[in-house]
């Protein structure tokens, strides 16, 4: 199913026919500040794995994750006073912070070192369905390894059509990842430069 929803004013009505979706143990390809991305309820195995399945990925690669807002994230991963003020400056925006899970954090979504990938994407799409769901979502590309990242919603749905219950056509989306940085221990560390501007931890 492909639906359309403002990504300035999203409509309450359609923002709660995707959470029903997501609560339902759905998978859905949404816009984020980014790229549009795949997502699933994090707290729901079966969806995860759905992910895995469908991104033909190493369980050993946890997927990021997007939450509402700092506060948010502070349930989810220990957030130092160095992280904080870091990702107060930054965020919303396009960057994925490293930071060590908290116990909330399913097993399935951490790394080794029991650390997750962090989004809190600029984009209103995404952050009213966090709100809406009440747990943070998948944030992983709308591509498969090795192929281009789909930023057409009327092509992600035709090329998904089995394996996404929902698409939402947010509009265009810059098409470039974010910036990956480490927070861990409070030693920045960039991962992948990005859209976000990765100045400060040069």
């Amino acid at each position: 199913m492909l639906i359309s929803i403002n990504p300035k004013n999203p409509q309450p009505r359609l923002i709660a026919a995707a959470v029903n979706t997501l609560k339902q143990g759905g998978i859905i390809a949404y816009p984020t500040d980014t790229f549009y991305g795949i997502g699933c309820d994090i707290m729901n195995k079966k969806a995860i794995e759905k992910i895995y399945r469908l991104k033909k990925r190493d369980k050993n690669k946890p997927f990021s994750f997007v939450c509402s807002g700092l506060k948010n994230i502070s349930q989810y991963a220990k957030v130092s006073n160095y992280a904080y003020k870091t990702m107060k400056r930054l965020l919303p925006g396009p960057y994925t912070f490293i930071l060590e899970g908290s116990k909330m954090v399913p097993e399935i979504m951490l790394t080794k070192r029991k650390t997750a990938g962090i989004r809190v994407p600029a984009h209103r799409i995404c952050l009213e369905l966090v709100e809406g769901l009440g747990n943070p979502i998948i944030s992983t590309s709308a591509g498969l390894p090795g192929e281009e990242v789909f930023d057409d919603p009327s092509l992600l749905h035709d090329h998904f059509r089995e394996s996404i219950d929902l698409v939402i056509d947010g509009g265009p989306v810059p098409g470039e990842p974010s910036s990956v940085v480490s927070l861990i221990h409070d030693i920045p560390q960039i991962i992948r430069k990005g859209l976000g501007d990765v100045a400060l931890f040069e």
